[in-house]
């Protein structure tokens, strides 16, 4: 694949990392992200706005992140299939978002030129049974019935990556049933699911209101302390205006680490707009259950894109011929010096 070049050149500009956010004097990027005249620079971010997960996005917002280097951000709330967020992206109907890995990988391989610049946290994926339902392990999924949103969903595949690891087929040994996520309660209540595969603000709160036993989720084992969503920018900005991409990438991690620091106060700022009047505490929870300290770029991100990629191959997602390495040295720039990778304590 093309893109070391792009990479080298971007390297040699001197792109400063995410010490200097910190520093009274902005890094030279972020003086230049602004236009000759002073002026913002103007960009338009899509936003899953009822996504609890996409918090930080408004925290930016609100606490002047995205000010602070130089850009005015036009949120786009975008709800649509994400293979059409990411052609927003490439086409430049929107200039970045922020979406699940696990979802953006395959539409990457297919050709679409967005970049991958910050992985934003992990934890938002679960899978939850009864407590009764003598689910107490992936493993236990065989023969059984799981409700996804579609067959295509980052959350079955990760659950279906799971079950390959240990041998089991998933298309064949689990039946994946296809719901609205507003009606997975009443289908595992009918009987006509055993376990759910769902993402938050949902899952949090449906394991909470019915008592459910968390079976799995995406921070077990080597996933502790790995992504499952990533900012995307769209590849023309990257090759054409690096210090405006670097820009955006720094308020993203600035805003994700104080979403780790500051949940509570987080949660007050994002709680309009969750949907059905979730209590602040409920939403503070949530994030305090997420790793928004976890914000991966360059070699580090990577490392967990490749990880990502070996991984669909394993339930014929990604090609098998697919080189996961040369995959993720195209797809991810070093737009920040540094690792931004905080490990958990």
């Amino acid at each position: 694949m093309a893109g070391h070049s792009r990479r080298s050149f971007i390297h040699k500009l001197g792109l400063i990392g995410a010490g200097f956010s910190l520093c009274s004097t902005l890094p030279a990027w972020a003086e230049t992200a602004a236009t000759a005249d002073g002026q913002l620079t103007t960009v338009r971010l899509a936003w899953g706005q009822t996504a609890v997960c996409q918090a930080p996005i408004s925290v930016a917002l609100k606490q002047g992140f995205f000010k602070k280097y130089g850009l005015n951000v036009e949120p786009v709330n975008f709800s649509g299939p994400t293979d059409a967020l990411l052609q927003a992206i490439a086409t430049g109907q929107a200039d970045g978002g922020i979406g699940m890995a696990l979802r953006w990988l395959k539409p990457l391989e297919q050709g679409f030129d967005v970049d991958l610049t910050v992985g934003t946290h992990g934890g938002c994926m679960r899978l939850l049974a009864p407590k009764n339902a003598g689910i107490n392990s992936v493993r236990d999924l065989v023969g059984k019935s799981v409700a996804v949103t579609d067959q295509a969903s980052p959350i079955r595949n990760f659950f279906a990556i799971q079950l390959a690891r240990q041998g089991i087929d998933p298309d064949k040994q689990v039946n994946w049933v296809q719901y609205p996520a507003d009606l997975f309660g009443e289908a595992l209540r009918k009987g006509e699911v055993q376990a759910l595969a769902t993402d938050d603000p949902q899952g949090w709160l449906i394991k909470n209101h019915n008592d459910l036993l968390e079976v799995d989720n995406n921070l077990n084992g080597e996933y502790r302390n790995l992504t499952c969503c990533v900012l995307g920018l769209r590849g023309s900005l990257v090759r054409d205006n690096p210090n405006v991409a670097t820009a955006i990438s720094q308020a993203i991690v600035d805003a994700q680490q104080w979403t780790a620091d500051h949940p509570a106060e987080t949660a007050k700022i994002f709680a309009p707009f969750v949907p059905g009047q979730v209590p602040i505490a409920d939403i503070t929870a949530m994030l305090s259950e997420h790793t928004h300290h976890h914000h991966s770029t360059g070699e580090q991100l990577r490392k967990e894109v490749a990880l990502y990629v070996d991984q669909l191959k394993t339930i014929n997602v990604i090609r098998p011929d697919t080189d996961a390495r040369r995959f993720a040295e195209h797809y991810v720039p070093d737009l920040l010096s540094a690792p931004q990778h905080h490990p958990m304590a």
